[in-house]
């Protein structure tokens, strides 16, 4: 292992340092970053999404002269999705420059490394898609124009379970764009305690939180995570446990094969984050539900909860009774 590799532990501990109680959270989040994805955080309001974005971008050190940060860490860009919200808020706008007698394209808040779409649900469905380039194709068109995102640029959409009164639900194929999804939960007692008695320093997280990564490391354990090994032995599994949600009779719309490849590609990101050069069949276990869940459709409150976890289980069973190899 190399020393970026072990220094993504000291990433997982300093972001813990300000969200207390949430370390296999914290390594989703990371896992998400590191596949080259896109996560959702679906939870109620004060859980600590917004401060996880944040905190993630003053932890990495900024390495690219396109974007500067106020506190040195990658840049980071906040939008509060509203019913009225224009695409153009986000991608940005042609403006007439005085000066160059000519309209510029002035970028928008897209242009950035980290993005934070707090409460995604609540814009119009125009709007969500405007994200959809961005997330699919690490791109933004404007007119006759193509302009190339920064590769590291990472998006971090929150929505509420609650109030969904006056909300646009995510189509299937914007929920298909991030890779995984994950709820926070609340915190136990003793972590909630140690949050009100040292809520000050956690609040002063731009001062207390350490860059522990470069720009540069973080896109070198990008490319790492693609050749971490996975059996393929694992691989079947993966197909089996993907095409076993479409012929489910409590899954009405079962995974795609994007699914599946997305799948794969966070496997690998999460052998890493754990120290490892290869998956393992528990690894499976461990993110079928963040990766695959939102990207199927139930036929009722019950299924959503044991479906996917019975698909998951008989396929991981039957790998650990083959004793399978999984170093490669």
């Amino acid at each position: 292992m190399n020393d970026s590799v072990t220094h993504l532990q000291a990433l997982i501990d300093n972001i813990g340092t300000i969200i207390r109680g949430k370390p296999q959270e914290i390594k989703y989040v990371v896992t998400a970053l590191l596949a080259k994805g896109h996560i959702l955080l679906e939870d109620n309001p004060g859980a600590g999404k917004t401060v996880l974005a944040k905190t993630l971008a003053q932890s990495i050190s900024e390495g690219t002269i396109d974007f500067h940060s106020a506190n040195g860490g990658v840049a980071f860009k906040r939008i509060q999705f509203t019913p009225d919200l224009l695409p153009m808020d986000l991608i940005g706008s042609y403006i007439f420059d005085e000066s160059k007698k000519d309209f510029v394209f002035k970028k928008g808040p897209l242009f950035t490394h980290v993005l934070l779409a707090d409460e995604i649900n609540r814009a119009s469905p125009k709007v969500q898609s405007a994200l959809l380039e961005c997330m699919a194709e690490n791109q933004i068109s404007s007119g006759d124009t193509t302009f190339p995102l920064d590769q590291f640029f990472f998006t971090m959409a929150t929505q509420n379970p609650i109030e969904m009164e006056g909300t646009y639900p995510l189509p299937a194929a914007q929920l298909d764009r991030f890779f995984m999804k994950i709820t926070f939960g609340y915190v136990s007692e003793e972590v909630e305690f140690d949050i009100y008695s040292n809520y000050l320093t956690i609040n002063n997280g731009k001062n207390t939180v350490k860059q522990v990564l470069a720009y540069k490391e973080i896109i070198h354990l990008q490319q790492e995570a693609e050749n971490v090994y996975i059996h393929p032995e694992l691989v079947k599994g993966i197909v089996r446990i993907v095409r076993g949600t479409r012929h489910h009779q409590e899954i009405a719309l079962g995974s795609s094969t994007r699914g599946g490849i997305t799948f794969i590609k966070c496997l690998k990101a999460w052998a890493l984050v754990n120290q490892r050069d290869y998956v393992i069949e528990d690894d499976l276990r461990d993110l079928a539900q963040p990766v695959l869940h939102h990207r199927l459709v139930f036929r009722n409150r019950e299924a959503s909860r044991t479906a996917l976890q019975q698909i998951v289980d008989l396929e991981v069973n039957k790998l650990a009774k083959m004793g399978i190899q999984t170093k490669a």
